[in-house]
């Protein structure tokens, strides 16, 4: 198959391996920056330099060396476009239309049993309602978009806008469609801040035909435009929408038996006989009145007739004896109803050879036809671009957006019948052929652009070798179309392509320009890893411009990562304002450890230094030995306290030893003035005999009448009362630990012998009382009443021990202290 025919500059394959354009433009070309500029190629063809505006950013792209990218200079950045006015929006819809085709001799299809439909979309639109038609494949909904678009163009103020939204599975895509479609526009693409703020002014009525949207996706596109009415034209495998996208549903069935029919006689452009009614009536209940299934019938009936002759007389076509074209002496009958409701397989063999090639090709393509132009190249026939409107006829192809497409069903139906065996011999040879027509000087980005589905689908079949061939001459150009997501899907393919084939300069190629693409979209990690993976390739390689390039946009990353991240307010050492407080008059310091409450303040308050002053004349509590005995051992003369505020601890440096020494001496003074103290006192507390007295520290107030002599505190030797009488009974009563009369003898200890106890005369560890007035009563004490041991048999000492061994120390009245045992 010839790939050249009908296209100037020789052979595609030798064209497209060095990006070239036409032949005899010389390596002498001047390159610049500037859009529109050419550089030269290694190969001596000539390539566009387009600079772009994207954000912050200038975009230089450059197929030789790869995209350059720098910060918008200052004073550059252009203001927001002026909006287009109703010429401009016109021309920009017919350049968004299906081109017109060549050799197309099909009627017009009329619009059969829609105008309800259509009448309740005009009124929705009208009130500013979105709105969703939802209707099967090959029900009419773009012919019914076209009606609705010709009767609201007045209703909007940025009038009507026609968007496909086949292949767009993100809601920035349509926005950003939309935005090329109101604003005029011109090496510009917008960041994402600033396509809202831009957007969030179109009041149009936008109709969106092939929708792919749904759930979070469609809210966040009605959401980014509230003064624009959708018209939404989907399939009902399409995602439906939230519940809360306030969309009005509209859903469009089949037709009527008697509109079938109707539709078939304008088609076919004569009225139908009876067994073709009762053919269109089986035909009408197996499509479910699908208008797509009849444009297919009438064109099986129209190449029926062409086969029967009936529009010319027998006489005329009768064949003579000694001519070689032989009698038609069959009558070609209906077709089936298995035949009508899958007619693929039948138009097909009933339509030009360069049809049929055409066909091979679409189904190579998944689907895309490629543009009329090119089909005398692909197809070898000079006449094959009347081949699309052939197709277009027999209702093989429906339009998508500015081209054609396979219908619903076709290709299915076209690979059972054999179309799709040479699928990988039609897509080397379209791969080839786009990688020398999008390199090709003259062809525009925004013709390359139109033709990016073909050439996406033609880069997804080819062998690796014609896809790096393709990406690498595609890709520049989708890149100054601003149909990035495209460039995007061109630069993953050719990447993976060049990683298979072992091209490790293309592979960096591709990697830089993702990184690029990435940071103008505002992905900076994945900006890194793309320009990371670039810069060590090209280093492999030795290409110092590549990687200082690359280098250069890896630069521009950390700048925007380093401006993204959020800075901490500064932190101020400053004084605190005074409070205009009311004067206090000076007391006693009740609590000095309390603090003020402070009220809470912001995370983004300044932080304030205080200083902790103390309180002239406040009273601490001491914290060393030194000042607790300070007063009883001056050692060294008392500094005044100092009030000046010290915002820190003041440390001693090395060089004050004398100061470390005496907080020392202070500390091992007081030590030992504690230790002496405790000497003294012991000794005092003591004897003279060296017996310890009886333990002080349990004592009890008697809260019985003195008057009797008796009370539960007569055991405590310390505030027992003592008789005013003298003589032996005093003096022995004197004795702490004697028993009195009517109070049990003490127990000895286990191991100890009682003995005679001695005490010495006028001297007694206790402080006597003395006795109560006459008619009064002894007061009595707080302290705890200790309760006295059970009495015991006998009120004098016994002298023996006791038969039964005592039960404890607990046995021993708490008054009696610890006798001194003999041994022996």
């Amino acid at each position: 198959m010839d790939g050249t025919q009908g296209q100037p500059g020789g052979d595609p394959v030798l064209r497209a391996a060095g990006s070239a354009g036409p032949a005899g433009s010389g390596p002498g070309s001047k390159g610049s920056g500037s859009a529109g500029a050419a550089a030269a190629t290694p190969t001596g063809g000539v390539t566009r330099v387009v600079t772009l505006t994207t954000g912050d950013f200038t975009l230089t792209v450059n197929p030789v060396d790869g995209s350059e990218i720098e910060p918008l200079r200052p004073g550059t950045r252009t203001h927001r476009p002026a909006k287009r006015d109703p010429a401009s929006r016109a021309a920009w819809e017919a350049a968004g239309r299906p081109p017109a085709l060549p050799g197309s001799t099909a009627p017009l299809r009329p619009l059969l049993q829609r105008e309800e439909e259509r009448e309740r979309l005009e009124r929705l639109l009208g009130r500013g309602r979105s709105v969703r038609l939802t209707g099967p494949a090959g029900s009419g909904r773009s012919a019914l978009l076209d009606s609705v678009a010709a009767v609201c163009a007045g209703l909007a103020p940025d009038g009507v806008v026609r968007l496909s939204g086949f292949g767009r599975q993100q809601p920035q895509e349509l926005l950003y469609a939309l935005h090329a479609a109101v604003y005029g526009t011109t090496g510009e693409r917008p960041d994402r801040a600033e396509l809202l703020a831009r957007v969030r002014d179109v009041g149009a009525i936008v109709l969106v035909d092939d929708l792919e949207l749904g759930g979070a996706a469609l809210d966040e596109l009605l959401r980014a435009t509230p003064e624009c009415a959708y018209l939404l034209a989907a399939t009902p495998d399409t995602n439906a929408p939230s519940a809360h996208a306030h969309l009005e549903e509209v859903f469009l069935g089949g037709l009527g038996r008697g509109e079938c029919v109707r539709l078939l006689e304008a088609l076919t452009g004569r009225p139908l006989t009876e067994e073709e009614t009762a053919w269109a009536g089986d035909l009408r209940f197996a499509s479910e009145g699908l208008p797509l299934r009849f444009v297919q019938a009438a064109a099986l009936l129209r190449r029926r007739d062409e086969l029967n002759h009936r529009d010319a007389p027998d006489e005329e076509d009768e064949p003579g004896v000694f001519e070689g074209r032989p009698r038609e002496s069959a009558h070609v009958p209906l077709p089936t109803l298995a035949e009508a409701a899958a007619p693929a397989e039948l138009l097909a063999s009933r339509v030009s050879e360069s049809a049929r090639a055409a066909l091979r090709i679409a189904c190579a393509l998944g689907g895309e036809m490629p543009h009329h132009a090119h089909l005398p190249a692909l197809v070898g026939d000079t006449h094959a671009d009347a081949a699309v409107a052939e197709l277009l006829d027999c209702g093989l192809l429906t339009p998508v957006g500015p081209r054609y497409r396979l219908s619903a069903g076709v290709a299915r139906q076209l690979e059972e019948a054999g179309y799709g065996d040479s699928a990988a011999e039609e897509a080397r040879t379209a791969a080839r052929h786009y990688a020398w027509w999008t390199g090709h000087a003259s062809v525009t980005p925004e013709r390359v652009a139109a033709e990016a589905d073909a050439v996406l689908a033609a880069l997804a079949g080819a062998d690796v070798v014609a896809a790096v061939m393709l990406a690498r001459t595609a890709a520049p150009a989708l890149a100054a179309s601003l149909h990035w997501e495209a460039w995007e899907r061109v630069l993953r393919s050719g990447a993976e392509a060049a990683r298979k084939a072992g091209e490790v300069a293309e592979q960096a190629y591709f990697h830089h320009e993702l990184g690029v693409l990435a940071l103008c979209e505002g992905r900076l990690e994945r900006s890194r890893a793309e320009l990371e993976a670039s810069i060590g390739l090209r280093g492999a390689l030795a290409d110092k411009r590549g990687t200082v390039a690359g280098r250069r946009a890896l630069a521009l990353v950390t700048d925007r990562e380093a401006a993204e991240v959020e800075v901490s307010p500064p932190l101020r050492l400053e004084a605190p304002a005074a409070p205009a407080a009311p004067p206090v008059t000076a007391g006693p310091v009740t609590n000095p450890l309390a603090r003020p409450l402070v009220p809470p303040v912001g995370a983004d308050a300044v932080t304030q230094v205080v200083p902790a002053v103390r309180r002239p004349g406040a009273a601490t509590a001491p914290s060393a030995f030194s000042e607790v005995f300070e007063d009883a051992f001056p050692p060294v003369a008392k500094q005044e306290p100092v009030t000046v505020p010290v915002p820190g601890v003041v440390r001693p440096s090395a060089g004050e030893p004398d100061s470390r020494r005496r907080t020392a001496f202070l500390a091992a003074a007081g030590a030992l003035a504690v230790a002496v103290i405790g000497t003294v006192v012991g000794l005092a507390v003591s004897g003279p005999d060296g017996r310890t007295p009886s333990d002080p520290a349990v004592s009890s107030t008697p809260d019985t009448d003195l008057s009797t002599g008796t009370g539960t505190g007569a055991s405590d030797p310390a505030t027992a009362p003592e008789p005013a009488t003298d003589g032996p009974t005093a003096a022995a009563s004197d004795d702490p630990a004697a028993p009195r009369a009517g109070e049990p003898a003490a127990e000895p200890r286990p191991g100890t012998t009682p003995g005679p106890r001695t005490t010495s005369q006028g001297r007694t560890p206790t402080r006597k009382a003395s006795p109560p007035a006459p008619g009064t009563t002894a007061p009595t004490s707080t302290a705890p009443v200790v309760v006295p041991d059970p009495p015991a048999t006998s009120a004098s000492p016994q002298t023996t021990p006791p038969t039964d061994p005592p039960t404890g120390p607990g046995a021993t009245g708490s008054a009696s202290g610890t006798a001194p045992s003999s041994t022996g």
